[in-house]
């Protein structure tokens, strides 16, 4: 757990022994200036990247967070969601992480966002993700602030930095998957495909990932739309904010949606290629059988008659062998005719 303090100056590290009177002294300073956190005390920033239980504790005691918000950051939750109190909102969202196979992992961030505090919780990850891409967008965000490029004024503003660099993050996502869609197509167009069962697998899991992508911003769009409709939940100042978000996360949607249809168009291009192959090979397979089948039929009835051990009919061979290639020859004009061949 990382316990710093946000003034307007820059950003404080503390022991997280000094929560609680950190927590009181903003509390104390900032009831002075309104809801807008902005007093000369700062804030207070909590970052726990693994909701373990000392860290259950201090959201339960230290903070007096509802115990149900508390067990969705010890567990995972498998769509966003978000809840308001009377002095806190608490938001879980997700974030794409690409995996082996083209599988897609989500990555949770639970905030606790009050007048005077930002609480963020990074959820509990697959062993096969990085503990890196969880704390990508907070550690982005803190050396923004240590640099000085960033001066947060309340706890909204910190998290409004943070989600923006989420979205961003689901952004770069859907660019490497459109980089993936491009290199398909061209293959595509240039008939530069191997196996076809391997080829169609490519397809499919960039278009899984487009899916997922698109899926994760239009319901991080919805939290958050849900959130700024509930105006006795935020100050004034936070309201444009979120709703810079919600436009953010509609814009990651709809580019994960063109991509995903323009993928869709791609493999639909290559089916029918693959099917219009197929379907001229069993036209040629057709033909080859029609010409074939009367020469079989021929040879079956009249062979062992005309070729024998004691005495060959020559004159009936020949005979034979003629309307034999008379019959092929006629079949296969016909199917030259018919275009078959």
């Amino acid at each position: 757990m990382d316990v710093r303090l946000v003034t307007r100056t820059g950003v404080e590290q503390h022991p997280v022994e000094a929560l609680g009177a950190l927590l009181a002294k903003v509390g104390a300073d900032g009831s002075a200036d309104g809801l807008d956190g902005a007093g000369e005390a700062g804030f207070v920033w909590v970052d726990i990247p693994s909701c373990e239980a000392s860290s259950e504790l201090a959201l339960r005691e230290v903070f007096g967070f509802h115990h149900r918000a508390v067990q969705d950051c010890a567990e995972r939750n498998r769509v966003p969601k978000t809840h308001s109190y009377a002095d806190h909102v608490f938001v879980v969202l997700h974030s794409p992480e690409k995996g082996e196979g083209g599988h897609v992992h989500y990555i949770e961030l639970d905030q606790f966002v009050g007048r005077h505090f930002l609480v963020t919780v990074h959820g509990p990850l697959n062993p096969a993700v990085p503990p890196e891409a969880a704390l990508r967008e907070t550690r982005a965000v803190l050396s923004r602030m240590e640099s000085g490029r960033l001066r947060p004024a309340t706890p909204f503003d910190l998290s409004h930095a943070i989600v923006l660099a989420l979205a961003a993050s689901q952004e770069s996502f859907v660019e490497a998957l459109t980089a993936d869609v491009w290199s398909l197509e061209q293959r595509v167009i240039g008939g530069h495909f191997a196996e076809p069962e391997d080829f169609l697998d490519e397809l499919f899991r960039a278009r899984h990932g487009l899916l997922a992508a698109r899926t994760i911003s239009a319901l991080n769009k919805e939290i958050y739309a849900r959130l700024g409709s509930r105006t006795w939940a935020l100050p004034p100042e936070a309201r444009p904010l979120i709703a810079e978000v919600v436009e953010e996360f509609e814009q990651v949607r709809g580019l994960a949606d063109v991509q995903r249809e323009y993928l869709q168009g791609v493999i639909e291009f290559y089916r029918t290629r693959i099917e219009t192959k197929m379907t001229i090979a069993a036209e040629r397979l057709a033909v080859i059988a029609a010409i074939t089948l009367p020469i079989t039929a021929l040879s079956s009835v009249f062979g062992m008659n005309l070729i024998v051990n004691e005495r060959t009919r020559s004159w009936q061979l020949a005979i034979v062998l003629v309307l034999m290639l008379a019959v092929s020859a006629t079949l296969l004009r016909w199917a030259r005719r018919r275009g078959w061949w």
